[in-house]
């Protein structure tokens, strides 16, 4: 388990946010709270797990910074924060970027194949057998 404060070396709230993602759980649980802030007993109910074990994700999710607990009288309802999420977006997209420009290259270099393989040229026939 990865334990970073989000507020210290961005690398390293980085690593706390995907390693935090990693778990199909824990992605659940912030797909639930893109909904809406929710009590750990609500966000508890859909899982076939342990309120403990809710618990130990939410504390996971905490620690990287991607919720956080209010106070509702007794309520303590959690909230998804969205700057970690949007880090994460960011350094994602920082490669999203390098693969377009890659296969842009590409489809330039194919185009300029393609147009060198068109002049005058006959298609080829297929072979018949060899003639030695």
């Amino acid at each position: 388990m990865v334990s970073v404060s989000p507020s210290s070396d961005p690398s390293a709230a980085l690593t706390a946010t995907f390693a935090a993602l990693a778990d199909p759980t824990r992605r659940a649980i912030l797909a639930r709270l893109a909904e809406g802030d929710v009590s750990v007993m609500e966000l508890a109910k859909p899982f076939a797990m342990s309120q403990p074990a809710i618990s130990k994700h939410l504390r996971v999710l905490e620690r990287a910074g991607l919720i956080s607990r209010g106070r509702e009288a007794q309520r303590r309802p959690c909230h998804i924060e969205s700057q970690p999420l949007a880090e994460a977006t960011d350094w994602l997209e920082n490669y999203r970027r390098l693969w377009e420009a890659n296969y842009e290259r590409l489809d330039a270099v194919l185009e300029e194949l393609k147009a060198v393989g068109q002049p005058d040229k006959p298609p080829r026939s297929p072979r018949k057998g060899k003639s030695r």
